[in-house]
C-alpha cells in the first residue's frame, strides 16, 4: 500500500491512478487530519509527502513520523513544489529517502517508487551483526548503538547505507555505485544525495562518524581501526 498525502487533487488523482494502473493499492489524502487517521489504522510500505499543506506542513508530518519507532523506517519520497538544492538538502536532513520537484515525470517518479520499495527489506543473507570501533550494528534488528548507546535517529536510507559500508568495509564506493546500491537508480547531479547522507549519518554516530571516511575525488568507504 502507497499512501499520497497531497493536497492539490488534480496531482493526486493523476498520481493515484498511474500507481493504481501500474499495480500498486494506493490511497491519498488532501490534509493531514485524514492521513493520521489511516495510519491509525495501516502502516503502508511507502509514502509520498507534499510539503505544503493544509493543517500541517509537510516537514512536520515528516519528522514526527521519524520520532516514531513504528514509522522510523517508512519509505519517504517527497513531493513539493520547492525545488532548489536547499530545499532539497533540508529535506533529506530531516529523513526523507528522496525528494522530487514539481512539475515532474511520472516516469521518473514511478521509477524511484520502485527502487525505494525493492529496498524496504534489507537483506540478511550476509552477515547481520558488526562491532566496528565504538559502533554496533544490528541489520535485522535495526539497531545501531556507540560506545553501547543506542542512535535511534537515523533514517531509513542512513541505515541502508551503513549496512552497505559495514558489510564492505574497507571497500570504496563512488558516489554514482552507492546511488546504484542503495537508491537503485543512477541520475545526473544526485551526487548530492549521497553527500548529505553521509554528512548527517556522521553527524548522528557521533565518535563513530569518523569510521566513515571520504575518498577524495571517488567516493566513501568504512575503514575498521582493528584490521590495522
Amino acid at each position: 500500500m502507497i499512501y499520497l498525502l497531497e493536497d492539490d487533487t488534480s496531482i493526486q488523482n493523476f498520481v493515484l491512478y498511474t500507481l493504481k494502473n501500474t499495480g500498486f493499492e494506493a490511497e491519498g489524502f488532501e490534509r493531514p487530519s485524514d492521513f493520521w487517521r489511516a495510519m491509525e489504522k495501516q502502516v503502508p510500505d511507502l509514502l509520498l509527502l507534499d510539503i505544503m499543506l493544509p493543517e500541517e506542513d509537510g516537514m512536520e508530518i515528516l519528522k514526527k513520523l521519524r520520532a516514531d519507532k513504528k514509522t522510523k523506517y517508512l519509505p519517504i519520497i517527497m513531493l513539493t513544489a520547492k525545488g532548489t538544492e536547499y530545499d532539497k538538502v533540508l529535506g533529506l536532513d530531516s529523513g526523507a529517502d528522496d525528494y522530487v520537484a514539481k512539475p515532474f515525470s511520472m516516469m521518473e517518479l514511478m521509477s524511484r517508487i520502485k527502487a525505494l520499495l525493492r529496498r524496504s527489506d534489507i537483506p540478511t543473507e550476509k552477515e547481520d551483526s558488526f562491532t566496528v570501533g565504538p559502533l554496533y550494528v544490528s541489520i535485522s534488528k535495526h539497531i545501531v548503538k556507540v560506545n553501547g548507546t543506542e542512535v535511534t535517529t537515523l533514517t531509513y536510507k542512513e541505515f541502508e547505507l551503513l549496512s552497505l559500508l559495514l558489510q564492505n568495509q574497507e571497500k570504496v564506493f563512488s558516489r554514482d555505485q552507492i546511488l546504484q546500491s542503495v537508491w537503485g537508480y543512477d541520475f545526473d547531479g544526485e551526487s548530492r544525495t549521497v553527500d548529505v547522507h553521509v554528512r548527517t549519518l556522521r553527524q548522528k554516530l557521533g565518535e563513530a562518524g569518523s569510521l566513515v571516511e571520504t575518498v577524495r575525488g571517488f567516493g566513501y568507504k568504512l575503514v575498521n581501526p582493528d584490521t590495522k
